[in-house]
């Protein structure tokens, strides 16, 4: 087994909740003054690195930190609407099962997480580290590291965006990119992942190559 720990990025990796995101983010501009989403072309919009979008928004870094609070407290009034993806919980199983070692990074609060996975995967993740800032995964992604007492050359960093990419390169950390998030596909792709991952059972059957993958 090449990967002793699997670290997960949250919203649009594990969680479904990109229609939360569009349905909140033109209130969140309203509110903090920064210029709205075309959500007419949202396709575009996902092909943006987080850069280029605080760019195209007008939303200074300094602004970040209460945005990023503003969201996860309307998450929190709207978690019951926010699902997994199918065939995340018997993936975490799967893994779990398996001897591979799971954590959670996420720019979402910790709560959050553990109320969408539910009590029992919850159960299976061995380490959080939540509430990064948007472009601070890096510090968590070493924590994790420290915490678990495993080398980054036997962990992958699964997540849906470019910043996840970046943060796992600064950290040596391999990075397997999801090809149902925020982020397009060719995007991710060009951004250099270690692999991509076309659902859930993919993911399985690379980290577990001699076990048969989740349905």
């Amino acid at each position: 087994m090449k990967y002793s720990l699997a670290i997960f990025d949250f919203d649009g990796t594990l969680a479904d909740s990109f229609d939360f995101f569009v349905s909140v983010v033109n209130r969140l501009a309203a509110h903090h003054g920064f210029r709205p989403i075309d959500t007419a072309h949202l396709d575009t919009v996902r092909g943006y690195d987080i850069k280029t979008l605080l760019r195209k928004v007008d939303l200074p870094l300094w602004k970040l930190p209460q945005v990023g609070n503003h969201y996860k407290r309307l998450m929190t009034e709207s978690i019951e609407t926010i699902r997994l993806f199918d065939g995340i919980g018997p993936l975490l199983r799967q893994l779990a099962d398996g001897g591979v070692v799971l954590a959670v990074v996420s720019s979402n609060s910790q709560d959050n997480v553990r109320r969408v996975l539910g009590p029992d995967l919850s159960a299976l993740v061995r380490h959080y580290e939540c509430g990064a800032a948007l472009l601070g995964k890096r510090t968590h992604l070493r924590r994790v590291l420290l915490h678990s007492g495993i080398p980054a050359h036997r962990a992958i960093y699964i997540g849906d965006e470019t910043r996840d990419r970046e943060a796992a390169r600064a950290e040596a950390i391999d990075f397997g990119a999801v090809a149902w998030g925020y982020a397009t596909p060719a995007a991710l792709e060009a951004s250099g992942p270690t692999c991509m991952f076309e659902s859930p059972a993919t993911i399985a059957a690379a980290l577990l190559p001699d076990t048969q993958s989740a349905a």
